[in-house]
């Protein structure tokens, strides 16, 4: 698999990542035990890593620490650790009261308890999960500072941040010696989610920031598997109680026409929709990998097979069409409104 940069930085990474967020899920999600669960982590890590893949990406409350334990399990006695680019998180805390704590002590803390889950000494890319409104965005780049200069993480990126947010951290980060310059900023990413667009994908290639795309198949809408009317079919985030609110927003009209229209593409191509949709987020300005976070080593499998797929301009001109956002003012210049 071809390799990027993430960034400004040495840090190369494949051009997808594997998500192991269904590792830890329950449910309809993933059904079977802990026997069951690791058996289907083991598998995708292997598809993943004879595929060429080297990006992983976790974080510490995937099951609540569940999926960063199964990938610690199977380094080295399935893949070395060295073949393997290892990003997690921290900041999110099941706390209905206040879901994010970026404070500098829960940070380091949260990074330890993920090391000692993943059972290494460091990770490769250390992510904030989410912006804190309630902690001086200074006090949380300290600590990725901290995190950096102790050798507990090679690199440092942000999730979830929007436009003025990761403008912020990346400039501060770029503002002095001995900070650390943000990597990465891992955002949903799609065809039927194009928001980053509007301000962080600027930010983003002005700053210098890789980014790494969630959801790039619009939460599983883009395969085409609720294109059928009638209820969603079994086992899907769809017919999954706990999931059908993620999956509802991209089963409305305009997400359908977006949907035909890579139906309609991968048909010509006599290729699956999801190669289409991902291939598209994959080419895109500014993208370093999408990630894919897949049920199956099968499913796993499927994505993977778009390594030697580039999609031809009309076509990637087409999806571009069909998919735009709106934007308006201040976004566009006077002369383009």
């Amino acid at each position: 698999m071809e390799l990027r940069q993430l960034g400004r930085t040495g840090l190369r990474v494949s051009r997808i990542g594997l998500g192991t967020l269904n590792w830890a899920r329950a449910g309809g999600e993933q059904a079977g035990g802990p026997d069951s669960r690791e058996q289907n982590a083991a598998d995708q890590l292997k598809t993943f890593w004879e595929a060429g893949g080297t990006l992983v990406d976790t974080a510490d409350v995937y099951g609540d620490g569940e999926a960063e334990y199964l990938l610690g399990r199977l380094l080295d006695g399935l893949v070395a650790r060295r073949d393997l680019v290892i990003a997690t998180k921290a900041g999110s805390v099941p706390d209905p009261e206040r879901r994010v704590d970026c404070s500098r002590g829960h940070l380091l803390a949260a990074l330890d308890a993920s090391l000692a889950r993943l059972g290494t000494d460091h990770v490769d890319l250390w992510q904030v999960h989410a912006f804190d409104p309630y902690t001086p965005l200074e006090e949380t780049l300290h600590a990725l500072d901290t995190a950096v200069a102790s050798g507990r993480a090679r690199y440092a990126g942000v999730t979830g941040f929007c436009g003025w947010q990761l403008a912020k951290a990346a400039t501060w980060q770029l503002a002095a010696p001995g900070r650390t310059p943000l990597a990465g900023a891992q955002l949903e990413y799609s065809l039927l989610q194009r928001g980053l667009e509007r301000e962080v994908l600027p930010a983003a290639l002005d700053l210098g920031v890789g980014l790494l795309p969630s959801s790039p198949l619009g939460r599983g809408v883009l395969t085409g598997k609720y294109r059928q009317p009638g209820p969603p079919p079994a086992g899907s985030r769809g017919a999954s109680e706990r999931m059908a609110g993620f999956v509802a927003p991209y089963l409305d009209e305009a997400a359908g026409r977006i949907v035909d229209a890579v139906a309609t593409a991968a048909d010509g191509l006599a290729l699956p929709p999801l190669q289409v949709a991902l291939a598209w987020v994959r080419d895109r300005p500014g993208v370093v990998a999408p990630l894919v976070g897949a049920r199956t080593a099968q499913q796993l499998a499927a994505a993977l097979s778009v390594e030697g797929l580039s999609l031809p301009e009309e076509i990637r001109a087409a999806l571009d069409d069909v998919s735009a956002p709106v934007h308006r003012y201040p976004d566009h210049d006077w002369s383009e409104l």
